[in-house]
């Protein structure tokens, strides 16, 4: 199975502009019980540099870019999010961290339970130890 897996949203529209539509268990596999996004991160700032237990979450750039590193213990993988019509999921378990992000970046994630601090992962090396179980 492929560590990355992109969602690509149809874009709807006519001459007046674009529309995209993104609904829970249709476009996103899951019910989306939680939106934000990141906006205004400073150049040289990161972000992330954590995973979930069992969060799932999708990730556009609605504005901008920004590349993503995927993580599953196993293998890792760089992405580039530059479209607001293409998603990354990052499953659970999944280390995820965000660099480079342009001056106009927005970056949507759609998560797939409220927020829960339990469920972080923040450490790298117990994140390690978590997946190889």
């Amino acid at each position: 199975m492929s560590l990355v897996k992109f969602i690509e949203f149809p874009a709807l529209g006519d001459s007046r502009g674009s529309l995209v539509v993104i609904e829970g268990n249709e476009t996103v596999s899951f019910d989306i019980k939680r939106v934000y996004y990141i906006y205004g991160t400073h150049a040289g700032v990161s972000r992330g540099f954590h995973a979930h237990k069992e969060l799932k979450q999708v990730a556009v750039c609605i504005a901008g870019k920004c590349n993503m590193l995927l993580d599953n213990g196993a293998e890792k993988s760089k992405v580039l999010l530059d479209s607001p019509t293409k998603g990354v999921l990052i499953d659970d378990m999944i280390w995820h961290e965000m660099h480079d992000f342009s001056d106009d970046c927005v970056l949507l994630v759609l998560a797939s339970e409220h927020y829960d601090e339990s469920d972080y992962i923040r450490e790298y090396d117990q994140f390690r130890e978590a997946v190889k179980l």
